[in-house]
């Protein structure tokens, strides 16, 4: 039995051998087969063919003209920076464009001081800042009230021999945040309250040179953009901060009261604005014109009627549309008033006053709205805090933390506060511009040529070295009209603040203006002050002049195109009569005593 188990297993695997062997001889000639095959294949393909060269190049002519085909069909895609779709109604971008404007503002406003101060209000300045300060402290001889009355960091450096030092050191600290923040698009509530304090402490010794306008709405506005900030952090966009509504909503109400009380003022004011006249005068008779002035004081009168029922129309119609809810309503207000600004700035230089003008507006101008202007990132960037937001509102948490939110109420209470004597003066028909109810200038009013000169009169400064005094040469100032061929200047948003105040004085009397004679002193002591100041200087390495007097011009535009224009003058003057008679430094050697103005070589007289 054994032995025939075994023979089966025998045949059995015998069998096997001869199925594997045939398996095997099977696989053998597929694979022959499949390399056949392939040697086929790779035969048809080594076969050479001809390229169609007329055909080849057909495609290519086609795939060109598609391809423009598609670029003018879609040119926003490529010419767009930013790709993603953002929902309206944030503004994360519009507080980075508000806060590089401002901060160039606040640069300017801070060269101008370091370029200007050390003449106009250092200790051999024209209205020294020491004087002013020993004055007031005469009167108030505790620092707290020193501070409540003239808030300046100055009050820290008694005795102020070292004024011009001072000066320069709180324009150049100013200037250097500023270009920190211009250039990273980011700030803190630590540079933003260190900036204005600083500038606050200049506009406060400033005296008269500091008396415009522009400078109190430059510290309201930097005022409330320290609350539009983080605390310490310095990001663009901070997560647990987006712009706080006391800062959209305080900055339209800011753009509302200027253009309101711009727009009241000149409708209560001066009857040429009721009767559509006063842009005849204005062009030729504002403080410093630029060239296009000239232009634009030549249009008929029906085109300068129209300008003036146009400003009517921005100042004191579309600041109502602040307060309709809809977005459309609040981007075009923006627009047209950021518009309306670059048109004034492009027919005179009213410094930077028009520049910090189109600051608040900007905020009524949303993340949508921007997003041309901004890269791709930061785009994608608002979109994930906007998705975000969407998601904390669904679980309804807020990003912004509580003790923040409610720091961000108390502003707005303090504004609400400040703002109700603004309210009444804006109503009342003895309505004042350009004033503070508050040591501050938290909150200010707001107004601007309420009255416009129908003449512009210049006052021009002579000087004579000769003993008969029969020849007398002319000083010639910077941007304020004098020689008849100098064309305007244009300087803005710079600011010759001596020229402002030369053409105040062309319709008050001297007296109502000493410095006017300190500047007439120096001009006698060939003063370097006086180079600084002023574009020439006649006297300038010579002998100084033994008199210098003061006249008065009437000024008008040339015709464009006239006889006097083709010989190249801009302006053409008529004598109107003395303003200051000549005197010598031995005439002002009162004055220069009752004012405590010292004399070159001479500590004082």
């Amino acid at each position: 039995h054994f032995y025939k188990r075994n023979n089966e297993c025998l045949v059995v695997m015998s069998v096997l051998r001869e199925r594997k062997t045939l398996r095997s001889d099977s696989d053998d000639d597929n694979e022959k087969d499949k390399v056949n095959r392939n040697d086929e294949k790779a035969n048809r393909k080594i076969k050479k063919v001809e390229p169609d060269q007329n055909w080849i190049q057909r495609l290519k002519s086609d795939l060109l003209n598609s391809g423009e085909k598609r670029k003018k069909s879609s040119p926003e895609k490529e010419q767009k920076p930013c790709e993603v779709v953002v929902e309206p109604g944030t503004y994360w971008l519009t507080r980075i464009l508000f806060l590089r404007f401002l901060s160039f503002i606040y640069l300017i406003a801070f060269l101008i001081s370091y370029n200007q101060n050390k003449e106009l209000i250092g200790n051999w300045g024209l209205t020294p800042a020491r004087n002013f300060l020993l004055n007031v402290g005469d009167q108030f001889p505790d620092l707290y009230s020193r501070l409540l009355h003239v808030p300046t960091l100055l009050w820290f450096g008694s005795p102020w021999d070292d004024m011009d030092q001072l000066l320069d050191g709180i324009a150049l600290a100013g200037a250097g945040l500023a270009v920190v923040v211009l250039v990273t698009g980011a700030a803190n509530m630590l540079v933003m309250a260190t900036m204005w304090v600083l500038y606050h402490s200049l506009v406060s010794v400033g005296q008269t040179w500091f008396s415009f306008g522009w400078e109190s709405q430059l510290l309201e506005t930097g005022f409330l953009a320290i609350w539009c900030v983080p605390v310490f952090s310095w990001k663009r966009m901070p997560r647990k901060l987006p712009s706080p509504w006391v800062c959209v909503w305080g900055f339209r109400w800011l753009i509302f009261r200027i253009m309101l009380g711009a727009g009241l003022i000149k409708i209560r004011g001066d009857s040429c604005w009721r009767d559509l006249t006063c842009m005849n005068y204005f062009y030729q008779t504002q403080p410093v014109p630029n060239p296009m002035a000239y232009l634009a004081h030549q249009a008929p009168g029906g085109w300068h009627q129209f300008e003036t029922f146009g400003n009517h129309v921005i100042e004191l119609v579309f600041p109502w549309l602040s307060f309709i809810p809809h977005r459309s309503a609040w981007i075009f207000n923006g627009c047209f008033q950021i518009f309306f600004q670059c048109v004034l700035i492009s027919t005179g230089n009213l410094s930077f006053l028009n520049w910090l003008t189109m600051a608040p507006s900007i905020w009524y101008l949303d993340d949508k709205f921007l997003t041309s202007i901004f890269s791709a990132s930061s785009c994608k960037q608002v979109l994930n805090l906007q998705m975000e937001d969407k998601i904390m509102k669904e679980k309804r948490k807020s990003r912004t933390p509580l003790p923040r939110q409610l720091m961000t109420a108390g502003i707005a209470c303090l504004l609400a506060y400040l703002s109700m004597p603004i309210i009444y003066n804006l109503a009342s028909p003895k309505q004042t511009m350009n004033r503070s109810f508050d040591p501050l200038r938290l909150v200010n009013t707001y107004g601007a040529f309420g009255s416009v000169t129908k003449t512009r009169t210049e006052v021009v400064i002579e000087g004579t070295s000769s003993p008969d005094g029969s020849v007398w040469e002319e000083y010639e100032f910077k941007c304020k009209p004098g020689d008849l061929s100098q064309a305007p200047c244009l300087v803005t948003p710079y600011h010759y603040r001596l020229d402002w105040l030369m053409w105040f004085a062309a319709f008050q009397q001297y007296q109502q203006n000493p410095w006017l004679l300190h500047l007439m002193g120096k001009m006698l002591e060939n003063d370097p002050i006086v180079d600084s100041l002023i574009h020439r200087n006649p006297f300038k390495g010579k002998k100084p002049p033994k008199f210098v007097r003061a006249r008065h011009y009437k000024y008008k535009f040339t015709r464009s195109g006239g006889k006097e224009a083709r010989k190249g003058k801009w302006w053409s003057r008529q004598l109107i009569g003395e303003y200051v008679p000549q005197v010598s430094l031995e005439m002002l050697a009162g004055v220069y005593q009752q004012y405590g103005w010292r004399r070159k070589g001479k500590e004082e007289i």
